[in-house]
């Protein structure tokens, strides 16, 4: 995937209620939801307002392990959208003494964002994701 085909966004919303969340992410100009479990969305709310959690949370953990191994979040893409469904790749960086290795995870893109939220990484979608916003079946994670 060319870098000129990634388009950078940010969470712009959160609706979140007992059975449901709605994540709303996007451009200045265009946003689209994403639906998510109520759980995911909570944790993404406490990651973006530097929320204190009494104990880790499963992100947390996942951002512990990233940095024993001294790998990073390069950026993370929403890259798809198929059957109502989103889906998403995580890029992280490892550096040591045998170089640098770049490593692309596919995820949930909630699970996605909830760790690049808590680790300050870049989010961004692809101009297909992009282009297919707001028609009919693109819903959910």
């Amino acid at each position: 995937m060319a870098d000129d085909d990634l388009i950078p966004i940010d969470i712009k919303k959160i609706a979140i209620s007992n059975i449901a969340c709605a994540i709303a992410v996007g451009t200045d100009e265009k946003e689209f939801p994403i639906y998510i479990e109520p759980g995911i969305g909570a944790a993404i709310r406490m990651f973006i307002e530097n929320i204190e959690k009494p104990r880790p949370l499963t992100h947390d953990l996942i951002g512990s392990i990233l940095d024993g191994f001294g790998a990073t979040i390069e950026r993370v893409i929403i890259n798809d959208l198929r059957d109502n469904t989103y889906f998403a790749r995580m890029i992280l960086r490892a550096e040591n003494e045998l170089g640098t290795k770049l490593v692309e995870i596919d995820c949930r893109p909630s699970d996605a964002m909830a760790i690049a939220k808590l680790k300050g990484a870049p989010l961004f979608t692809t101009r297909k994701v992009m282009d297919a916003v707001g028609r009919p079946g693109s819903e959910s994670d």
